[in-house]
């Protein structure tokens, strides 16, 4: 992947993860002194040059800046939200054509619209699984569904649980 395709990881002053940037974006916060490389994290990054200036842009960069950590909310139930949670897939047969909401457990049978409920579904699966759940249809979903989770505590179960591993490799 090209240089400037690269993301960079922004941590908060308090060293919790806020997003990810691009690599334009992470050499500005760093020129303008609103970022510093990450304390204690030595892993490679990219250097890049200029005609007149050669910089390093590490992987993890701190905000210096005082920045508003925003509170965080699940998202509503809703189709866009469905969707990209599973990640604009069939549950049922891994298709991304036609894709509509089915209830795993139907609403006729008190089945709930929530997040552990609702799935993604192309048109022909929902309508072979009709008013039934998937067991009484044969059918087997992909994934359990669930509600998304916090992006820091995703993070940290999944690219941030080695990045602090690194940091601990590198402090001992």
């Amino acid at each position: 992947m090209p240089v400037l395709e690269q993301s960079v990881v922004v941590f908060s002053q308090n060293y919790l993860p806020l997003c990810r940037v691009n690599i334009k974006r992470a050499i500005a916060l760093l020129l303008t002194n609103k970022a510093e490389p990450l304390v204690g994290y030595t892993g490679n990054g990219w250097r890049i040059h200029s005609p007149n200036l050669i910089l390093d842009v590490p992987k993890h960069i701190r905000l210096k800046i005082a920045s508003i950590e925003r509170t965080w909310k699940v998202p509503p139930v809703n189709r866009r939200e469905i969707l990209r949670r599973d990640h604009h897939t069939c549950q049922y047969c891994g298709s991304k054509k036609r894709l509509t909401l089915d209830h795993v457990i139907p609403r006729s049978r008190g089945g709930s619209h929530s997040w552990d409920n609702v799935v993604a579904a192309c048109e022909r699966c929902n309508s072979r699984k009709g008013d039934r759940t998937p067991v009484e249809a044969g059918m087997q979903l992909r994934t359990q569904p669930k509600a998304p989770i916090h992006p820091a505590v995703a993070f940290g179960l999944n690219e941030g649980a080695q990045f602090w591993k690194d940091v601990q490799a590198n402090l001992e």
